[in-house]
């Protein structure tokens, strides 16, 4: 029997994203192994991933827990006062069972060392999921401790997962005294509904936008970039799906651009996420920098053909499938776009490109690798 210590950092911190899906995904799967104990004390979640597995649901909600999810009228009062006390007692319960010492293995989620003070000779395994903090850091002048943190945690890890062989070079790039040997790289999947029906309201040809668009997303390069193609195409739009609303930057930036009425952001649900691919044209995903970037999977998988950088973690990703450009280059990205908005047998190629490389990820596989890894420290 394998019993992990589970920390339950990351379902704290995010509502949703890629991490804690990440996560969720894993200890979903391996809950369902007879070998393994998953051991993960939480006060209370409003993290829609760990929300949504019946697995978590089952066997380690709380009672606070289970009045949140039946009591409509309970949630958002109750949501706010516990969303403040969560991370604190979730964090003392944690402690208390380092201090008993009664696992094999340690999972630290995100990067607190809180638990360093008690957790004697265990070992932990740490998942490094990109070194953006560490490479560029004028994105996040703010953040004065993700970067020693994380440094001081993979220091002492027994081993670390890198998601990519590009996060692998780049924690050996900016520590060169780690150990590549104490370096495993496991690949993440998707978890996307390709069969789902859902119906959405969308214009009939546009280019899809995903997510974020702060910072090293690279969204307002994008656009730019784009805005001649707009121009030119009256009946082509640039749909945002998620992110929030466009703030004043942006809406000045499009209004300079003369296109309000052409670039538009949709909030969206889970199950409504393959349709947005689905029905698009093209996904572009114009990111500077990624550890693995999930999004690139979801769109294969949905027939829809996938515009990215030449860089980072990309071509690892989306291998042959993926239609490339020069990063930082706005005339290459516009040419790639076009291209494929132009020639149909093109689009078809890498439509079905796209489908054969996303088959290669799943996360069975991912999860196996996890245990695997967990097993040989324990």
């Amino acid at each position: 029997m394998t019993r992990i210590l589970l920390d339950p950092e990351i379902f704290i911190l995010q509502e949703f994203g890629g991490i804690s899906r990440y996560y969720t995904e894993i200890y979903s799967a391996l809950d369902c192994e007879p070998q393994v104990q998953i051991i993960c004390p939480i006060l209370y979640t409003n993290n829609i991933h760990f929300k949504e597995s019946s697995l978590f649901k089952k066997k380690h909600q709380t009672p606070l827990q289970f009045l949140m999810r039946n009591l409509k009228f309970s949630r958002e009062f109750l949501s706010r006062k516990l969303r403040k006390r969560s991370k604190k007692r979730s964090k003392e319960q944690t402690i208390s069972l380092l201090k008993k010492q009664d696992f094999e293995v340690y999972i630290p989620t995100y990067y607190d060392p809180y638990f360093l003070a008690y957790i004697q000779d265990k070992p932990y395994i740490l998942t490094v999921y990109d070194m953006i903090h560490e490479l560029y850091p004028h994105y996040f002048l703010d953040d004065q401790y993700t970067v020693p943190h994380k440094k001081l945690l993979i220091e002492k890890a027994a081993k670390v997962i890198a998601i990519s062989e590009s996060t692998k070079r780049d924690i050996l790039k900016v520590y060169p005294h780690i150990s590549p040997e104490k370096i495993e790289i496991v690949y993440l999947a998707h978890t996307i509904k390709t069969t789902s029906k859902t119906e959405i309201n969308v214009p009939e040809n546009y280019i899809l936008f995903v997510g974020n668009r702060s910072a090293y997303k690279n969204f307002t390069f994008f656009l730019k970039a784009i805005s001649g193609i707009l121009k030119e195409k009256k009946d082509l739009f640039l749909l945002c799906a998620g992110g929030n609303t466009f703030n004043t930057d942006e809406i000045q930036l499009i209004d300079s651009l003369e296109l309000t009425n052409q670039v538009i952001q949709r909030k969206f649900q889970d199950a409504e996420l393959p349709a947005y691919y689905k029905k698009a044209n093209c996904f572009v995903f114009p990111s500077e920098y990624e550890g693995f970037g999930i999004p690139v999977l979801e769109a294969m998988a949905c027939s829809c053909p996938v515009v990215l950088a030449n860089h980072s973690s990309f071509p690892e990703v989306a291998g042959e499938a993926g239609v490339y450009f020069e990063l930082s280059n706005a005339t290459d990205l516009k040419d790639k776009v076009k291209n494929l908005l132009d020639n149909i047998e093109i689009r078809k190629m890498y439509i079905q490109k796209g489908l054969e490389q996303a088959a290669k990820f799943n996360w069975k596989k991912t999860t196996d690798e996890c245990l695997k890894i967990y097993q040989s420290v324990s």
